[in-house]
């Protein structure tokens, strides 16, 4: 796995936890959520056309897209996700920024290209900021390399493991067109789409047992 003198390389540790959703379990403030509110009043919601159309190539670096590049960062981290594509603010072009997990320093992605997944594969919740209230279960790489640009032009590389790449697949699907509901199981997707039609929740069944968890204990609020 070699790259070019000139790119950065990201690489991340396995991770998990569903994508889009609150990053940890903590009571927020009513700062916090009035921020949060503030900011997912600014994601596009299920129904927008746009969440359907594929972004386009940017072709163009500069200060402007930096400034893009901050406000998706600010408005992902204030509405308590992992990650958030162009395309869920209304605008069709290539970029998406990703910070999986509290820790991690939130990151910017211009015209990514997933290079290589795995064949190991893992199936998990997910949330998006932009299908309120809805979990569904995703299939998915659980590694992937990802090229791409920063919000400056200059080429990266990341490669990335369990939540980082489960979110870098996600977002790029934005990118695409495509939304978890696509990516679910037929029976999921049934209750999801009736659920975003009526205005209501929907989250898979569990089977519980004495050693496992609930499932609305491991899985935040999209």
């Amino acid at each position: 796995m070699s790259d070019t003198a000139e790119q950065a390389t990201i690489e991340t540790e396995p991770a998990e936890g569903p994508v889009e959703a609150e990053v940890e379990h903590v009571e927020p403030t009513e700062e916090e959520i009035r921020r949060r509110d503030a900011a997912l009043a600014e994601v596009v919601k299920f129904g927008d056309p746009v969440l359907r159309s594929r972004a386009s190539e940017v072709r163009e670096f500069g200060p402007e897209l930096a400034a893009e590049a901050v406000r998706m960062i600010a408005i992902m981290r204030d509405s308590m996700g992992v990650g958030l594509a162009a395309t869920q603010l209304g605008a069709l072009r290539r970029m998406l920024v990703f910070q999986a997990g509290p820790d991690a320093t939130p990151a910017t992605l211009v015209n990514p290209v997933i290079e290589w997944s795995s064949d190991d594969l893992e199936t998990a919740a997910e949330g998006c900021l932009s299908l309120p209230r809805v979990i569904v279960d995703v299939e998915r790489p659980l590694h992937v390399r990802v090229r791409g640009a920063d919000s400056g032009g200059e080429p990266i590389t990341v490669e990335a493991s369990g939540l980082e790449a489960r979110v870098l697949q996600h977002e790029i699907d934005h990118l695409d067109g495509v939304l978890i509901v696509d990516r679910t199981e037929r029976a999921q997707r049934k209750g999801a789409m009736r659920a975003l039609r009526e205005g209501t929740s929907f989250t898979p069944e569990r089977e519980h047992d004495e050693d496992q968890d609930d499932p609305e204990d491991a899985e935040s609020r999209p």
